[in-house]
């Protein structure tokens, strides 16, 4: 597979990628941005925000439901206006918002951690229709939040764990049961980090620290890994007109100046895949 560098943003920490409209969406956290460009990489926009954002949904009147570290708020996209939607551990100055994505029941899963990694300060919530109810507590770097094709079945890790889960779901979106480890990386020299999902069900999951993406089968086989010049890769999401495009966030923070130039550190990289993957949900407030 051929890869290209997805326009010359190099974000410290890229996060959250997202498709709406003929655009790529994604975030820097650190940097408090969220940038965007078409497919073809014209027509930068870029949001500058007061505080760290990390993941967002479409909303169905075309706004973004965006998570940062007090909360959620919807984004007008043309006008950059904020509209606050709920708190999200808004009194506890330890944590932020990190990994997120909606599911396939109109719901926004969100995970927290804490900005220096605390152990377990972090949680998963999901929001659906005015409720924010907390999952999993004990969470020290919430990440591959993603949903099988049906929605029946939610994927997670805890990149400290460096487990991936698989939770069912009940016909509403919610968890029953306890979660399944899926795939056991302890003990890898990478952490699984961001995933998405493709329309035959198997799931992308970035490596940080390996420059790869792992696609898995949804019984957690690895089925191939595409290799990417950059270490710290971060998180998938599949954009192109035909949804045939992987694009694939990274970052730069903690790496010595030498080392990012060469490898491309906190680029956007993009490159053609022969499954498509699935547009991403729509969340009603």
């Amino acid at each position: 597979m051929t890869v290209q560098i997805f326009g010359p943003e190099r974000c410290r920490l890229g996060e959250g990628p997202l498709v709406h409209d003929g655009r790529l969406f994604w975030f820097d956290i650190l940097q408090k941005q969220l940038h965007s460009r078409r497919f073809d990489g014209s027509d930068p926009r870029h949001f500058q925000f007061d505080l760290h954002c990390s993941a967002a949904a479409r909303l169905d009147d075309g706004r973004f439901l965006v998570a940062s570290e007090r909360g959620l708020f919807a984004l007008d996209l043309e006008s950059g206006g904020q509209t606050p939607v709920c708190d999200l551990e808004a009194d506890n100055p330890v944590t932020r918002s990190n990994d997120g994505r909606a599911d396939r029941r109109g719901g926004f899963w969100i995970g927290t951690m804490g900005f220096n990694a605390e152990p377990g300060a972090g949680a998963i919530y999901r929001y659906h229709r005015g409720t924010l109810r907390k999952l999993r507590p004990g969470i020290t770097i919430s990440n591959a939040i993603c949903f099988a094709p049906d929605g029946g079945t939610a994927y997670f890790t805890d990149t400290a764990e460096n487990i991936l889960y698989a939770w069912s779901l009940d016909a509403d979106g919610w968890p029953v049961g306890a979660p399944q480890p899926l795939l056991d990386k302890r003990g890898a020299d990478f952490g699984l980090d961001g995933a998405v999902v493709d329309s035959e069900g198997a799931i992308w999951v970035a490596c940080w620290g390996a420059s790869q993406v792992m696609r898995l089968s949804p019984e957690g086989k690895v089925l191939r890994t595409e290799k990417l010049p950059a270490a710290q890769t971060t998180c998938p999401a599949f954009g192109g007109d035909d949804l045939r495009t992987l694009f694939v966030t990274s970052a730069w923070q903690g790496l010595p100046e030498v080392e990012r130039g060469p490898t491309e550190a906190g680029a956007v990289f993009s490159l053609p895949i022969a499954v498509a993957g699935l547009e991403d949900p729509v969340v009603s407030l």
